[in-house]
């Protein structure tokens, strides 16, 4: 029997940071498996990336959302002989409106997502990342450091992510293992129109590209760091509950989403 084949699995690989994450570990070389719900588009992007000279990534179309989404990957990985030696959670996303208003089984969905799947990845792979001596890349966001009226329960799965990211990158260092969690600002995504909000929400000078966003944490990484900000606009704003009261962080934030929403 042949030896597993290491792979770098991305997830929510289908549309913006995933699919420029996909692009950067392709373009450095790293053998990519890309999964998420569309496969089309999985399917195009990887398309995209060998025409571009690089190796063609592997596509499992998986429903992470799903209680049983984590456990397809891993058969589609092992019925391809991969095995998982960089694990990238990306897949997430956010709702905005009051937590007590909001539908709550898409409230309940987001955390299935944002903080349950990936932590079923991360488990569930962990010891191949261990064995491969490899990594985990955890796409969190600075709503990780920032409890936030308006996103409250988004807000919340950042910060598991980023707690979750911290704590791994200390059990797992004397392993060789990389945990880094990425937190950018504000990305030119669907995001905005998925969580139902105006683009206008986050002031122009916080916004990044994914690239932009996907090079940093590409970098950052590789560089053994434990959390990656891009953009110095975005580090500052992590550093707000640190450096300025909570009640007045949390009015801050109040007053720009009933600014924003029209409230």
């Amino acid at each position: 029997m042949s030896p597993a084949e290491p792979v770098c699995l991305i997830s929510g690989a289908s549309s913006g940071i995933g699919a420029a994450l996909a692009r950067e570990f392709a373009r450095h070389g790293h053998q990519v498996a890309l999964t998420a719900r569309r496969e089309a588009e999985l399917e195009r992007l990887a398309d995209a990336i060998a025409a571009a000279g690089h190796k063609r990534p592997y596509v499992i179309a998986a429903d992470l959302g799903d209680a049983e989404g984590p456990a397809q990957v891993a058969e589609g990985l092992a019925a391809r002989g991969l095995d998982v030696a960089i694990l990238v959670n990306n897949a997430g996303f956010g709702l905005l409106g009051e937590a007590a208003t909001g539908d709550r089984a898409r409230q309940l969905a987001m955390i299935d997502l944002n903080a349950r799947a990936a932590t079923d990845l991360t488990l569930r792979f962990i010891d191949s990342v261990v064995r491969h001596k490899g990594g985990i890349l955890n796409v969190a966001s600075i709503a990780g450091f920032l409890p936030a009226p308006g996103m409250a329960v988004y807000h919340a799965t950042k910060a598991y992510v980023v707690s979750l990211t911290e704590a791994l990158h200390e059990e797992l260092k004397n392993d060789g293992v990389k945990v880094c969690a990425l937190c950018p600002g504000p990305v030119n995504t669907g995001f905005f129109a998925q969580a139902g909000m105006a683009r206008e929400y986050f002031p122009a000078y916080l916004r990044q590209s994914p690239n932009q966003v996907a090079r940093a944490g590409y970098e950052g990484f590789m560089g053994g760091h434990r959390v990656v900000v891009p953009g110095w606009p975005n580090r500052i704003m992590t550093l707000l509950p640190r450096l300025a009261p909570r009640a007045l962080v949390l009015a801050l934030m109040e007053r720009r989403w009933r600014q924003t929403a029209g409230g």
